[in-house]
């Protein structure tokens, strides 16, 4: 009875977030908010289930999907990622996670950096081009901090500082994410829940930008656990503030905890929804190292492709 009472406790604070962003929100804002660099996915493992990690989130990406995720750490983790969009932009991802007993906890730090490359200027009077040309980068710095409140529940936090650099212009900020993580311990049926980008308003020249905050509520569950072979399954629903509720689901085969295939669909987004992916653990002397990659369909633009490496020690 006692434990009953302790689920119900728990599950309730998430029943009532999950019902917070349609109590908020009636309508999509498209194109209301600024700094969206910070709604890239920086994982190839999660961009092949879709996006839907929110209630896996055990690797250092968990400093962006769900910091909670972080208190699934045992070991110090290095992770960097690569993105090649078109038009020459890049997006590079690096993190640094490890337990910290003394602080009752895990730490995780994280940097995001996303460069569009050189930019040709057009004018009204010039649509074609004029000749010269502009650069814009956008960058975050981030601290996360996480740790279990029971056996089966944990929480997280992450502090985002936020800089914009359009040619000599810029903007500055600040950001934080709360997330939550329930696993039940049964065939690893986890629930997850978080806010992200919370914070004031960037101002950019003489406009002020609000973040792109986001609710998410996410869970997952093993179908398979049969000797080498694991298979889950993952869905997640979010609630941007500049845009209607989108969807995921993602689906990771693992064979002896080394390697892994992936799939994802993504729905009601604005181009593509299709992702795969794979990935390959090598243990090396006394760490070891993780490979993902991972192919997203961007529908009529062109396919993206993320690459993650990652260390264990």
């Amino acid at each position: 009875m006692q434990g009953i009472k302790m689920r119900y406790k728990l599950c309730l604070p998430m029943l009532v977030l999950l019902l917070l962003p349609g109590v908020l929100y009636g309508q999509a804002k498209v194109a209301t908010a600024g700094a969206q660099f910070l709604e890239i996915g920086v994982s190839a493992r999660a961009e092949g289930m879709g996006e839907a990690f929110i209630s896996i989130a055990d690797d250092a990406s968990a400093i962006y999907y769900n910091p909670a995720g972080l208190t699934q750490l045992y070991d110090k983790q290095f992770m960097f990622t690569h993105i090649a969009y078109a038009a020459d932009m890049n997006y590079e991802f690096g993190a640094y996670a490890m337990p910290m007993w003394s602080l009752g906890g895990i730490l995780g730090f994280g940097i995001y950096m996303f460069d569009a490359g050189t930019i040709d200027e057009t004018t009204y009077g010039h649509p074609f081009g004029t000749g010269r040309t502009f650069s814009a980068k956008e960058y975050a710095l981030s601290a996360s901090y996480a740790r279990s409140l029971t056996d089966h529940f944990s929480v997280g936090a992450t502090l985002k500082l936020i800089d914009q650099l359009y040619e000599d212009e810029r903007a500055t900020g600040w950001a934080a994410d709360v997330g939550t993580l329930y696993d039940t311990g049964y065939r690893g049926f986890r629930i997850a829940m978080m806010i992200s980008n919370f914070g004031p308003d960037m101002r950019f020249i003489t406009e002020n930008n609000p973040l792109p905050i986001n609710f998410k509520f996410g869970a997952s569950f093993n179908v398979i656990e049969s000797g080498y072979h694991r298979a889950t399954v993952a869905v997640e629903g979010s609630h941007p503030s500049d845009n209607l509720e989108k969807y995921a689901t993602g689906l990771e085969y693992t064979f002896k905890d080394m390697f892994s295939l992936r799939i994802g669909e993504r729905f009601q987004i604005d181009t593509g929804g299709f992702s795969a992916g794979a990935g390959v653990i090598l243990p090396v002397k006394d760490y070891n190292i993780r490979f993902d990659y991972a192919y997203f369909d961007f529908g009529v633009l062109e396919s993206v492709h993320r690459f993650t490496i990652g260390f264990s020690l």
